[in-house]
């Protein structure tokens, strides 16, 4: 009975993953994305073709988790401090491009489409709520969210989550059922949730991951990480805001805990399957009726809202002070409508601010301006490249065969070089950094252009008859990700691989990398020696300590390996001991 209950469950489940299986691969490699793929797989399975599924919504509600989850692990990214420092961003780049955007767009949809102004109004304030979920992804695959730009774009993001706030507020303003109650009331309610989430990120999340971690179970901390995204994310949901907002602003108060790294490797999983399953959802909600019927009104919509939209964020752009590509960059990236915009369509069509049909229409425009992202990114990245990061003067990786391939000519990567010339290795080096390149040019080092994150760069550059292959690239994504290829591909070269941090060690070598080393671990190393030797301290016994503090870092890292952030604490030297000058201070946050 139990196998028999679990079937209609079971079955929806294994049709979904089927159809993403299928059609993911497919569309990475039309050179499409992975996120087209999965829209057209839910459309495929969704009420409007196969009619696997006739109940889009209820699975989109759900989905919407993978949002949730995949904010919350950014907000670990973001300090409070960081956050704080982009205020002038959040309320003055992100304030006059949403103005600007919904001002044009009610104005196209007045006279353009002979909205009324009320119509109009609502019709544009959904259509400029840009997608989080698309726009976080881009950002991630391009390892752009800590850029500058990157920073800009997140803040436009937040600010376009803050506002369904007041934009809930003015439906239930313009609603004839509602009469306007509550309005303020709705505000300040919002503005309680935001103190409370503060206050106890401020001052509760730290002692209670630190009373999860004294069990010492991995699967404990893992539900109290879920249990404070969730919690956060309904916290916020209830004082009407977005479920997004509430799990990143947990994020961003996690980010400077001892115990981010741990989390983030708990929720990856949870993030990249509920995030597909999001897309797909999306897929599911097309409703191919509407655009049968409606398509030349619907066509025409996308159009006019897409450049209307495309033309209030150039503007602001270059109004502050971004460059002409960096300002078309954005523009391409941030042209379509987002998942919040359902939202206020369904508050606007219970409140009786519009029909049945209008919320179909500007729906479905929204649905197909998301699907057409893809396919715009990809036009502009062949479109639009840099001048200043043209190839003149580099060569790209082609035909090399060295018996070390060193993936990086960084800080890092340069250093590494000098140890492996200086005994006439046959070295062949790539970075993806054409002014680097030109730069290393100059002292006389040959260094070709190439993206180590590329399969046929990697065969271009040697990668199948090296004996060794050097990760230096100082992107810790990028990193993983060459570590994975490379394994996968070269498994008879001898991977070595810089880490950010013990987290990300600990990350290599569960992916099995047989050597890697934190970036920061030797200079660190020599500098404690070197303040022993200012102490009096003499030779052997500085030697004594740096091997005792290698052994015991070691000792610990293996031990976490096999568990978790919080095992091999007793290999730590945090108190004094009778011996003088061999007790260590505890790690920085960062590293711990």
């Amino acid at each position: 009975m139990a196998v028999e209950g679990l079937g209609p469950v079971i079955g929806p489940v294994v049709v979904l993953m089927g159809a993403a299986v299928v059609a993911v691969p497919l569309f990475r490699r039309l050179g499409l994305g992975s996120v087209l793929g999965y829209f057209a797989a839910g459309a495929l399975v969704g009420p409007s073709v196969l009619g696997l599924f006739t109940d889009p919504d209820t699975i989109l509600h759900f989905a919407e988790l993978g949002v949730v989850m995949f904010l919350f692990v950014i907000g670990l990214e973001l300090r409070p401090q960081k956050l704080w420092a982009l205020r002038g961003q959040i309320f003055g780049l992100g304030l006059a491009q949403v103005s600007l955007a919904i001002a044009l767009l009610s104005v196209a949809g007045m006279v353009v489409f002979g909205l009324s102004p009320v119509t109009a109004f609502i019709a544009g304030a959904g259509f400029v709520l840009s997608s989080t979920a698309v726009i976080m992804s881009t950002l991630q695959e391009r390892g752009e969210i800590a850029s500058t730009e990157g920073q800009k774009s997140v803040s436009i993001l937040l600010f376009e989550d803050l506002l369904i706030v007041p934009l809930l507020a003015v439906v239930a303003f313009l609603s004839p059922l509602g009469q306007g109650e509550g309005g303020l009331g709705a505000v300040a309610l919002a503005l309680a949730g935001l103190v409370t989430l503060l206050v106890a990120g401020r001052w509760l999340l730290d002692p209670f991951f630190a009373l999860l971690a004294r069990a010492r179970t991995r699967e404990v901390l893992s539900a109290g990480a879920l249990l404070v995204v969730l919690g956060a994310a309904l916290l916020m949901e209830a004082v009407g805001l977005s479920m997004a907002m509430g799990a990143f602003l947990a994020g961003v108060m996690l980010s400077g805990s001892s115990y981010r790294h741990q989390i983030e490797s708990d929720i990856e999983p949870f993030k990249g399957l509920l995030m597909g399953l999001f897309f797909l959802a999306v897929g599911m909600s097309l409703n191919l009726g509407v655009v049968a019927a409606e398509w030349p009104l619907l066509l025409a919509m996308l159009v006019v809202y897409v450049l209307v939209k495309a033309a209030a964020i150039y503007a602001i752009a270059r109004a502050f002070g971004s460059a002409n590509l960096t300002a078309l960059r954005r523009t391409a990236m941030f042209a379509q409508g987002g998942e919040f915009a359902f939202v206020l369509y369904t508050a606007a069509l219970a409140g009786g601010v519009i029909d049945a049909r209008e919320n179909a229409i500007f729906s479905t425009v929204v649905i197909l301006s998301m699907a057409i992202t893809p396919l715009i990114l990809i036009a502009a990245d062949r479109l639009l490249r840099d001048p200043g990061a043209a190839l003149d003067g580099v060569d790209a990786a082609k035909g090399l065969r060295g018996q070390v391939l060193v993936i990086g000519f960084g800080r890092f990567g340069q250093i590494a070089l000098q140890v492996l010339l200086a005994r006439g290795a046959d070295v062949s080096v790539i970075d993806h950094n054409p002014d680097r390149i030109r730069e290393a040019a100059r002292f006389g080092f040959k260094v070709f252009y190439g993206d180590g994150t590329r399969l046929d760069i990697l065969h271009a550059s040697g990668a199948a008859q090296a004996q060794v292959i050097m990760i230096c690239v100082d992107d810790r994504r990028a990193v993983s990700a060459i570590a994975e290829l490379v394994q996968h591909e070269f498994p008879h070269a001898a991977v070595l691989a810089r880490s950010y941090d013990r987290g990300h060690s600990m990350e290599l070598i569960r992916a099995g990398v047989g050597f890697e080393i934190r970036e920061t671990v030797a200079s660190a190393l020599l500098m404690g020696a070197e303040g022993l030797r200012s102490l009096g301290c003499d030779e052997a016994s500085v030697s004594e300590a740096l091997e005792e503090t290698r052994r015991r870092d070691a000792q610990r890292l293996t031990e976490q390996v096999q568990g978790d952030i919080m095992s091999g604490r007793d290999k730590m030297l945090t108190e004094p001991v009778p011996e003088p000058l061999t007790a260590a201070k505890p790690m920085s946050k960062g590293d711990i």
